[in-house]
């Protein structure tokens, strides 16, 4: 009976793919059949909203942080934040050097924003323009996009996909941030060197000023731009918890719309919720988006996962599973494995957020040291979500930059993160206790 519910689940998840509907639906059509199959199996309709919602109040500081992270890419935009880093940062792009810098600016305000999302459609849809304009290979280009926005999405403290593997695994996010910039130095340095040899092989061969036109004509592009990104960085430095640090960058942007951008309160508030949607066409497209609203399909997708998972889990429908990743775990090894079970679940349920879930159940038993586990996710499932084509983790962000799939072939820190810490993991997390055949990578 397990099996025909997660098949049908499965044909739901690719019949969403295939009509182009969220996979949201199918997720909530899982929900009822492993809810139906719950009570069969003679669980009562309380008892199986416990299971439910003990899962599911996990994932509610995520939902929260999501909130916050809408707001932000809203008010960001009306606060000239976003307008002023892609103007300054296209100033800085060297011809021969393009795809270099592109990646940098990728990197940096990926780190700051904490979304694949947020920056693929503002920084990612810039480069672009650049690159097809420039006369550089718009599918090397994209590749390279990738590569820098999944960078924050993977290790920024404002990171939904980072507070949902803290959330999960119950540990700290911080630790967790510190933690995932040490084994992702070498990969990142390794993609920077890939960047350069490619960049001087596909040099940008002009310029395209009118690109930013629309930006410098609509606002005042000037340093205090940066404080919201300022605010959003050092605090968390500080050990600011990450909702305050949110909330007061929320608070400088929205004062700079008023009194430096000339925007109202009102148009504000109604960019905080809506987002920024100009009537310039020219702007809407380099700068169209954001809000509350936008996010609404992530904060679906992240509560349903943890309903249905944790029906999943109080249920025990998952031991079998469980039991054939664990010793998979046993005979390879439990990173690689990891990259198994995270691999199949991003192909088959296409989707970042239950891919963290479904690997931490599946393969939780098998880890002694939590933060062991948060970082074998974040060095997996996270990255992996990001190249399987269908995923909508790969899907929104290439839609977003007008690319084809062959961009992901090019998205070199997706690829050696996990590489790399096959190798590497041994330093962060040596073999524990005395017994020489523990296997810890």
């Amino acid at each position: 009976m397990l099996i025909a519910c997660f098949l049908l689940f499965l044909a739901m998840v690719a019949g969403c793919l295939a009509s182009g509907l969220s996979v949201s639906w199918a997720l909530l059509g899982g929900l009822g059949l492993f809810w139906a199959l719950g009570r069969r199996q003679g669980f009562t309709h309380r008892q199986l909203w416990e299971m439910a919602w003990k899962k599911c109040k996990k994932s509610l500081i995520v939902v929260e942080i999501i909130f916050l992270i809408g707001i932000i890419t809203g008010v960001w935009r009306v606060g000239g934040t976003i307008a002023f880093c892609i103007v300054k940062g296209v100033e800085l792009v060297t011809p021969g050097l393009f795809l270099v810098v592109a990646f940098l600016l990728c990197v940096a305000l990926s780190y700051v924003l904490g979304t694949s999302y947020g920056v693929s459609s503002t920084m990612g849809v810039i480069l672009m323009a650049l690159a097809r304009s420039g006369g550089v290979d718009p599918v090397l280009t994209a590749g390279v996009v990738l590569s820098g926005v999944y960078f924050g999405d993977r290790c920024s403290p404002a990171s939904s996909a980072a507070s949902l593997v803290a959330a999960v695994t119950d540990t700290d996010l911080y630790r967790n941030v510190r933690k995932m910039l040490l084994t992702g130095l070498l990969p990142t340095l390794l993609t920077l060197g890939l960047y350069v040899f490619l960049s001087l092989r596909n040099p940008l061969e002009r310029m395209d000023a009118a690109v930013l036109s629309a930006l410098e004509g609509n606002f005042s592009i000037s340093w205090t731009a940066l404080l919201p990104a300022a605010v959003m960085f050092l605090l968390p430095l500080c050990k600011v918890p990450i909702k305050l640090a949110m909330g007061g960058s929320i608070a400088v942007a929205a004062v700079l719309a008023v009194a430096v951008q000339g925007f109202s309160p009102w148009q504000v508030l109604t960019v905080a919720w809506s987002g920024y949607h100009p009537a310039d066409t020219a702007l809407n497209a380099v700068l169209g988006g954001g809000g509350v609203t936008s996010m609404m399909v992530s904060y679906v997708i992240v509560i349903l996962t943890g309903l249905y998972s944790g029906i999943l889990e109080g249920t025990g429908d998952l031991e079998p599973l469980q039991h054939k990743a664990e010793s998979l775990a046993g005979k390879m090894g439990r990173f690689p494995a990891m990259i198994v079970v995270s691999a199949l679940t991003a192909m088959v349920l296409c989707n970042q957020a239950v891919t963290s879930i479904l690997s931490e159940q599946l393969l939780r038993r098998s880890y002694d040291d939590r933060e062991e586990l948060a970082m074998d996710i974040e060095n997996s499932g996270i990255l992996i979500s990001g190249l399987v084509p269908w995923s909508i983790a790969c899907s929104i962000p290439l839609a977003m930059l007008g690319a084809d799939y062959g961009a992901v072939g090019y998205a070199f820190l997706l690829w050696l993160i996990p590489i790399c810490y096959v190798f590497t993991k041994r330093f962060f997390y040596p073999p524990q206790g005395s017994g020489a055949m523990k296997v810890t990578f």
